[in-house]
């Protein structure tokens, strides 16, 4: 029974899932690396794209809106289009991953190449020779400094991203109680997080904060 009851754990240890049949209709477009298909929601395989509220930094040193912007772009190639979609598996939100094909062309692969997207290697490779051909023509993101996407996600969970690119400055409260607020490019600027359960706010301006009963950092 024993050897019966081990043959059989491994056959089931070598089972190969049976690939889901592929996902066909119009995509509606949700952000930039997320569609709907036939009321499906498919994460792409492998890349990563700016978050919605995501800023960039031109070689000008102006600040550019550079996540919205791709996310309408995406929207107005793709959202309303016919798609085929390869499911691969579901990730730790429910969604598909899966390829998604419009007139036989790979999306992921399209927008890794326009630099609106980045390989997203740590779920796998696929797009890792597009993404150096767009970074040898500096295309898209690549002609612009950011933070990955990820970086930007963890930093944002702290929150250390203002959720308003208009409302920068950071109203930290000390642990000596001290109301003190930091604007971009003081000392403390990147590594202060907003704790807005505990009191601590956004504000939009120096004369708001102090009439708020912030006074300014030193440094």
């Amino acid at each position: 029974m024993l050897r019966v009851c081990s043959l059989f754990a491994l056959l089931f240890s070598l089972a190969v899932p049976v690939a889901a049949a592929p996902i066909t209709g119009a995509i509606r477009v949700i952000d930039g690396d997320t569609f709907e298909v036939s009321g499906v929601r498919i994460r792409l395989q492998a890349i990563d794209a700016p978050e919605t509220d995501q800023h960039c930094v031109t070689e000008q040193g102006a600040d550019w809106a550079c996540g919205g912007w791709i996310a309408r772009a995406i929207h107005d190639r793709f959202d309303g289009v016919q798609a085929t979609c390869t499911p691969l598996e579901q990730d730790k939100y429910g969604r598909t991953v899966a390829r998604c094909y419009v007139q036989g062309q790979d999306v992921g692969a399209w927008m890794v190449s326009e630099g609106m997207a980045f390989a997203y290697v740590k779920y796998g490779d696929d797009y890792v020779a597009q993404q150096k051909a767009a970074e040898i023509f500096d295309r898209g993101l690549h002609a612009v400094r950011l933070q990955s996407p990820a970086q930007h996600r963890a930093t944002r969970a702290k929150g250390r991203i203002p959720p308003d690119g208009a409302c920068k400055i950071k109203g930290n409260i000390a642990a000596s109680g001290a109301r003190i607020y930091h604007v971009p490019g003081q000392a403390f600027y990147e590594r202060t997080g907003i704790r807005e359960g505990q009191g601590e706010r956004w504000f939009c301006s120096e004369a708001a904060a102090k009439s708020a009963g912030w006074r300014a950092s030193r440094r």
